[in-house]
């Protein structure tokens, strides 16, 4: 069943309960109301007959003295203690009750009772009558009236009930066209955008706050990050496959290159088992580098721990001396502590090492320090330094600032780009400051 009906059906089913209930307790509440108050008009008059009798009852023939106080529409008689009736007056309308069989009652009585199908209030009272005996003085009164002005009531209440089923079907009708039109749209929107693979957005009303238009919102920010990501995969998808064609271009021409002219050129052989390898190598680093950024929004593994910072710059500074060849210098006044993962640490490290190392041919100096009570780390170096419209650009994925140039060094585009994920994982701010000519200096605020 679809929503809308759902709500048409669930609705109107609700409503139309909850006015029948308020119908039926209108009615039984009135009823019970009719009932009492017959009940209370039928005892009192039973009580001033009884009154008005025992008073008038020697002065007067009982029989017309009894005959001025019968109801309208009903009975009054007297029963002797053996149940055998001393008088009995009826009104003209209610002749039949003369042939009901009355029971005597001790003390007083009074109730709604049932006689050929009519209901009558019926009340009971002890008198002493004229012989001086104790009898019953019974009064009974029909209850048409009351009856018949239940029946209009209930008339009345159930016409209402038909004529507040249609607004409420309306109602019902309306509402679940409000609700689902929001709805409906996204499921037409996602359709659209399922069959014509184009991101499209919901129009929402501006000034509209409730849930449905939150919804709405909701779904188009979600929509602006699908696409967003989307066409970042996009790009990245693109830069990967070009950054790999190349060395594997490269390992082609040479892979056939030894074919052709490998048996009669040994330096050849020479030349591209170098070429081979070395091609091997960065597209190696380019995978495993690609593999760590696609897995930026996967949980780190973080051990994060004071750790002493000088000693791991000078572990890693070590490393790095005897590994490439290429002096370090080191300055530091005190011991530094800070909050970290020494491993993460060490890479960040490591990429940056690694950039200074391919940008320039002088020494490498790291300064260990605190800035204003905060740990940092600056990496400097004297090389070729970044153009200043390009340092907002150099943390994108595979950019270059001299794209020859670093294609010749081996530079993937990737590093930085990785940098500032880890950076962010462990809380590390980035600052760079570069001089064309002159020299890069990266800061890490830890």
């Amino acid at each position: 069943m679809k929503l809308r009906n759902k709500i048409n059906l669930y609705t109107a089913f609700l409503f139309i309960f909850l006015i029948l209930l308020m119908n039926t307790s209108i009615y039984m509440v009135f009823s019970n109301m009719m009932i009492h108050n017959e009940l209370e008009q039928v005892k009192a008059e039973t009580e001033k007959t009884a009154i008005d009798v025992s008073k008038g009852i020697k002065q007067i023939n009982p029989n017309d003295l009894l005959r001025a106080y019968v109801p309208v529409d009903g009975m009054i008689e007297v029963l002797s203690a053996d149940g055998n009736p001393v008088a009995t007056i009826t009104s003209n309308s209610e002749t039949v009750l003369s042939k009901k069989m009355g029971e005597y009652d001790t003390g007083e009585r009074s109730e709604i009772i049932t006689y050929k199908n009519k209901q009558y209030a019926f009340s009971s009272i002890p008198i002493i009558w004229s012989d001086g005996n104790i009898v019953n003085l019974q009064l009974t009164s029909s209850m048409d009236t009351a009856n018949e002005v239940l029946s209009v009531l209930k008339i009345v209440l159930v016409v209402v009930t038909i004529i507040a089923i249609i607004p409420v079907i309306l109602s019902t009708h309306f509402l679940s066209n409000l609700i689902s039109r929001p709805i409906k749209t996204m499921t037409e929107t996602m359709k659209d955008i399922q069959e014509s693979g184009k991101f499209k957005r919901i129009q929402l009303e501006e000034n509209s706050k409730d849930e449905l238009s939150v919804m709405g919102k909701t779904f188009n920010k979600m929509i602006d990050l699908l696409q967003s990501n989307f066409e970042k995969q996009e790009q990245f998808v693109s830069n990967a496959s070009h950054e790999l064609k190349t060395p594997l271009t490269i390992i082609e021409s040479y892979a056939d290159l030894m074919k052709r002219r490998g048996k009669q050129q040994p330096e050849v052989i020479d030349e591209s088992i170098e070429a081979i390898h070395s091609e091997a190598v960065r597209m190696r680093d380019l995978i495993e580098q690609l593999l760590l950024l696609a897995k930026h929004d996967e949980k780190w593994n973080l051990e994060m721990k004071e750790i002493n910072i000088t000693e791991l710059v000078m572990e890693s500074s070590t490393i790095f001396q005897n590994a490439y060849g290429r002096t370090i210098e080191l300055e530091f006044t005190d011991t530094v502590y800070a909050t970290t993962d020494a491993q993460k640490l060490k890479q960040l490290l490591f990429i940056f090492l690694d950039n200074a190392k391919k940008y320039s041919d002088e020494n490498i100096s790291i300064y260990i320090e605190k800035n204003d009570g905060q740990p940092c780390i600056r990496i400097s170096d004297r090389g070729i330094g970044i153009p200043g419209s390009d340092i907002p650009k150099v943390f994108d994925r595979f950019y270059r600032v001299d794209k020859a140039r670093t294609r010749r060094q081996g530079g993937s585009g990737l590093g930085l780009s990785m940098a500032k994920e880890i950076a962010g994982a462990i809380d590390i701010e980035i600052q760079l400051e570069s001089v064309e000519g002159a020299g890069t200096t990266v800061t890490l605020f830890l």
